[in-house]
């Protein structure tokens, strides 16, 4: 590449030589990615003989997607496999993930409103429209926090919100935008403290006793899970043997029948939100598979099996 005559190159010279414009040399130079050699008696630029080589990874970066501050991190590193260029790549390919993810959500969330009626079209699109793309469920996470006691131990709150808070699907079906779109403002409505009452269990367990509580309910709730994937009618066995315990242990009492009659009315009498489950429900579910088990199905699912076993006990 560079002239016999002392090893340097004109800016045209380059330009030739990698493809590019005489304006995208000079624009790399301007930039301090692309040092000069020198300048010729005329004020003319000239590169060494580094400087092809510099340019064809400047524009290979750049076509990857690399902004130029990162670009002149990986120029500045001696090794090209330095830390620089796997960190900018990660950055990169977690970038792409991104859009790749808001592309899906708003292909199926387009298609959605292509398929409803025309009289829908409106509040699908007021719905959907309140969503991001890609979705958080940063709503969905406050509003489970406002509603668990207070003082609840982190880690106890961080393994119910891994339940309690559906992730939206990498490639979602219309449906699932919908049921998600309908959760987000299901949480986001306006609400007093009356509209959202906290179950007794709560103020009777107290904060220490809601974290004994609400890990012995995930053990009991993966016990109905598999009842309810098996399509099983609600009846006494482990799993509810496990959900009263739960209970049990909160409350530092014994088991009886007296006592499973008593949790038996006080769970009838708790504040109920099954729309929201059955949307998470939709949100979990695969494309065209059976419906996947919620808490609040699980729940379901054991205090029918709670209150059939105590009813037969009455009678």
């Amino acid at each position: 590449m560079p002239t016999p005559h002392d090893g340097l190159c004109t800016i045209g010279e380059l330009a030739e030589q990698a493809g590019v414009t005489v304006k995208t040399v000079r624009f790399y130079s301007d930039r301090g990615l692309l040092p000069e050699a020198s300048r010729s008696a005329g004020g003319h630029r000239r590169y060494g003989p580094d400087a092809l080589g510099r340019l064809r990874l400047i524009r290979s970066l750049r076509t990857l997607g690399l902004p130029l501050p990162e670009v002149r991190r990986i120029l500045d590193e001696e090794d090209e496999a330095g830390s620089a260029l796997e960190d900018a790549v990660a950055g990169q390919l977690r970038g792409l993930g991104s859009q790749l993810r808001a592309l899906r959500w708003r292909e199926a969330a387009l298609r959605l409103v292509q398929e409803c009626p025309p009289g829908e079209r409106a509040g699908r699109l007021r719905l959907i429209g309140a969503v991001p793309a890609p979705p958080s469920t940063a709503p969905l996470a406050r509003f489970w926090r406002g509603w668990l006691p207070s003082r609840m131990p982190t880690r106890s709150t961080a393994a119910f919100l891994e339940v309690a808070v559906p992730q939206p699907p990498e490639d979602p079906a219309p449906a699932q935008v919908l049921a998600f779109a309908r959760l987000n403002a299901f949480v986001c409505r306006p609400c007093t403290g009356a509209e959202r009452p906290q179950p007794r269990a709560h103020a009777i367990a107290g904060a220490g006793g809601s974290a004994v509580l609400y890990a012995g309910l995930a053990e009991a709730y993966e016990l109905a899970g598999t009842q309810l994937r098996g399509d099983r009618e609600p009846r006494p066995g482990e799993a509810l043997d496990s959900f009263v315990a739960a209970y049990v242990s909160a409350y530092g009492t014994r088991d009886t029948p007296d006592f499973r009659r008593m949790l038996a009315g006080q769970l009838a009498a708790d504040p109920r939100i099954d729309r929201y489950w059955e949307w998470v429900a939709e949100v979990i579910t695969p494309r065209g598979g059976p419906t996947e088990p919620t808490p609040g199905s699980a729940h379901d699912w054991l205090r029918a099996a709670l209150e059939a076993q105590t009813a037969a006990a009455t009678a």
